[in-house]
């Protein structure tokens, strides 16, 4: 069978890819499992210095806007997608339109093209905590908590799991949407995701570099490791439809934790190490975007269905030290 991952040359795509190619096998639209011989990780760029590890590997770069060129993609009938893709928070809400165009039209011709192939095809949309906001979201949020998204990004990743949902209910995809909270840690500069302090603060300072977050140290987020994430996916991917019912978007299991429980995690496991200092300079626009999303997210779906969580931050500081430091 193809696999396509959509921003695929991101991080999370390329470890997403390694396990799927480690698996060797996925479940196929005809419900058995079927050998990866092809896995395209596609993105709106390729970084130059990107290469293919395996051949099974193919690497496309284009725009997901675009209908022919989502079309060519989608051009087997035993497919299976990831849909990785989407334009980030702080990035969202200061390009309106990008966000329209990409985390909602680019979404709706993906599946659109999976629709056509008359097969339906196994499909993992990765949602947000972000679909949450407003005074709903205050405290702690649950699976069937009302969304009142408080970003643009937000309401894309909204309307994102209704196309699932809609598309799964009419027969045309088999749908199933993974709501993550703040992935951490993510290796490399940090992006345009409001988010990325969550990263930076370990990351940072664990390259030597002096920090400044722009979020109060009392800050409490819901974080998820990125292996966890990873093995998220794919586990949902696994999992058959009539599992999950109607409403096929659900929490991942996440972390409640403050950034000084970060930043004492990050000490214990790197004892020995120098790190860079921490101060907080708190940035008004990351505030107030961050302010509007859920601290803690219950996950009684994911549970039930066995899907997997971190034990603790530290477990993940150490994941990421052993990965991509060591």
């Amino acid at each position: 069978m193809k696999i396509v991952i959509t921003g695929g040359a991101g991080f999370l795509g390329m470890r997403l890819a390694r396990r799927i190619l480690e698996s060797g096998s996925l479940f196929a639209p005809t419900g058995k499992r079927e050998a990866v011989r092809e896995l395209v990780l596609f993105d709106s760029r390729i970084p130059p210095d990107l290469a293919a590890s395996d051949e099974r590997i193919t690497l496309v770069e284009g725009d997901i806007a675009d209908r022919s060129t989502i079309a060519r993609l989608i051009d087997r009938p035993d497919i299976a997608v990831f849909h990785l893709a989407s334009v980030v928070s702080a990035g969202a809400e200061q390009d309106f339109d990008l966000a329209m165009r990409v985390n909602v039209d680019g979404h709706r011709y993906l599946l659109d093209a999976l629709r056509d192939l008359g097969t339906r095809p196994r499909y993992v949309f990765t949602s947000s905590l972000a679909v949450y906001g407003g005074d709903s979201a205050q405290g702690q949020v649950h699976d069937a908590t009302r969304h009142v998204p408080q970003t643009t990004y937000g309401m894309t990743k909204a309307m994102g799991e209704l196309l699932v949902n809609d598309y799964t209910r009419k027969g045309f995809i088999d749908g199933r949407s993974a709501r993550l909270g703040m992935v951490i840690v993510r290796p490399g500069a940090p992006n345009k995701a409001a988010s990325s302090f969550a990263s930076s603060v370990i990351r940072e300072p664990l390259n030597g570099i002096d920090y400044v977050c722009p979020v109060p140290l009392s800050t409490r987020i819901a974080a998820v490791g990125y292996r966890t994430v990873v093995e998220g996916l794919l586990a949902l991917h696994e999992v058959d439809g009539g599992a999950l019912g109607d409403d096929r978007a659900l929490n991942l299991p996440a972390l409640t934790v403050t950034v000084e429980d970060m930043i004492a995690s990050l000490r214990r496991v790197a004892r020995g190490r120098t790190l860079g200092s921490i101060r907080e300079e708190p940035d008004p626009f990351v505030m107030a975007v961050v302010s509007g999303w859920p601290v803690e997210m219950q996950s009684a779906r994911a549970a039930a269905i066995g899907l997997p969580h971190d034990a603790s931050v530290d477990s993940i500081v150490r994941d990421y030290i052993g990965d991509y430091l060591d």
